[in-house]
């Protein structure tokens, strides 16, 4: 499952950084959204433990889900809405039980899987049609900022799928997808200041799905030796 004692010197810097960027956002916006912080302060707490191949950290991405969900509903922000709510939960649900399942020799830290040819193949062409589709259906729906959003489905679809198949490369998914939230919730900023403990969010995911790359790939290598 994994907790707070397992975190290292830095993975404790990294955090606490995390939580003071995020509240430092919260302040300088007026203490505006209280979902948007504690979505925040949710998010940066799941990631850490992700980046450790722990499962509680899948625990936590659900939880996150559920209130990033809600949060993009209020700016229209429909297909983050969909994205999250049917889509990024519900495969966060399907990774828990994966990682679960497969713990690296019944230690705390999951199992890292190495995808094949034929998987990455069968992933990219999936991930093109679920954009396609959701373009359609967001464009139908009036999203706002059609172009970003339907890109962050992209990012998010190959980020999710990665996360199920054990892949430490669902955390450059995840950079990518961190990305493109950045501009969605600046443009949003813009437009009302309670948004930017978002923005914040986003700049803090970013870094830390950075950090938990470079965690699984030597998670990966340590493994392999084992």
């Amino acid at each position: 499952m994994g907790s707070f004692k397992d975190l290292s010197k830095f993975e404790w810097a990294l955090w606490l950084t995390s939580l003071c960027v995020v509240g430092g956002s919260y302040a300088l916006s007026g203490g505006g959204d209280i979902l948007a912080m504690i979505a925040s302060l949710i998010g940066v707490t799941a990631l850490i433990f992700v980046a450790k191949g722990y499962v509680l950290g899948q625990i936590l991405t659900i939880a996150f889900s559920v209130f990033y969900g809600i949060i993009s509903v209020y700016f229209r922000y429909y297909g983050e809405m969909i994205t999250y709510l049917f889509m990024t939960t519900p495969m966060a649900v399907c990774a828990l039980i994966s990682w679960i399942r497969h713990p690296h020799q019944g230690s705390k830290e999951v199992e890292v899987y190495r995808l094949s040819k034929g998987q990455w193949i069968g992933l990219s062409l999936s991930a093109i049609a679920v954009t396609v589709a959701f373009y359609f259906i967001l464009k139908a729906i009036g999203n706002a900022n059609l172009f970003f959003s339907t890109l962050s489905i992209t990012t998010s679809f190959f980020a999710s799928m990665l996360t199920f198949f054990r892949s430490p490369y669902y955390a450059l998914a995840y950079a990518a997808n961190d990305l493109v939230l950045i501009v969605l919730w600046v443009l949003a900023t813009i437009a009302q200041i309670s948004y930017l403990p978002m923005v914040a969010c986003f700049i803090m995911f970013f870094a830390n799905d950075l950090y938990g790359f470079i965690n699984w790939k030597r998670m990966q290598k340590r493994q392999a030796e084992e």
